[in-house]
């Protein structure tokens, strides 16, 4: 469940099997990976920290951003200065220092391919149970 393997994962999700997968599955993965393993409140299931994300993303007032990915529907850009607001200070720092950027570019970076990856990762318009490793390589299928 290391950050690299889970960006990886994310970023063949994302559609980034060339060269740049790095990038958006590498950052998201770091924050993933972050939140699994991080302080209380940032994710209930260390599982599965995609529901914890988005619990964070409503609760900075990205509900109807939030709630558009995870549904059917189209999805609801989110910009890198609103993430930057909903994420604790601590997380985007190590994010940004495990993808070798600053702060305000692991912002944007996940602001970009957030929306596409919870709405890959909740196709029935809800959050799936289960390791998100597990969903993760489901979803691939």
């Amino acid at each position: 469940m290391a950050g690299n393997d889970l960006g990886s994962l994310l970023g063949s999700l994302l559609g980034g099997g060339q060269g740049g997968s790095g990038g958006a599955g590498g950052v998201l993965g770091s924050l993933l990976g972050a939140l699994a393993g991080g302080k209380s409140g940032a994710g209930a299931d260390g599982a599965n920290p995609l529901g914890g994300l988005i619990d964070m993303l409503t609760k900075s007032g990205l509900v109807d951003q939030a709630q558009s990915w995870v549904g059917t529907g189209q999805n609801q850009p989110v910009s890198g200065a609103q993430i930057t607001e909903a994420l604790p200070d601590e997380t985007l720092q190590k994010v940004a220092a495990d993808a070798g950027v600053s702060p305000q570019e692991a912002a944007d970076q996940i602001a970009q391919s957030l929306p596409q990856a919870v709405d890959r990762l909740t196709p029935n318009g809800s959050v799936p149970q289960g390791s998100l490793e597990d969903i993760i390589r489901q979803q691939q299928l």
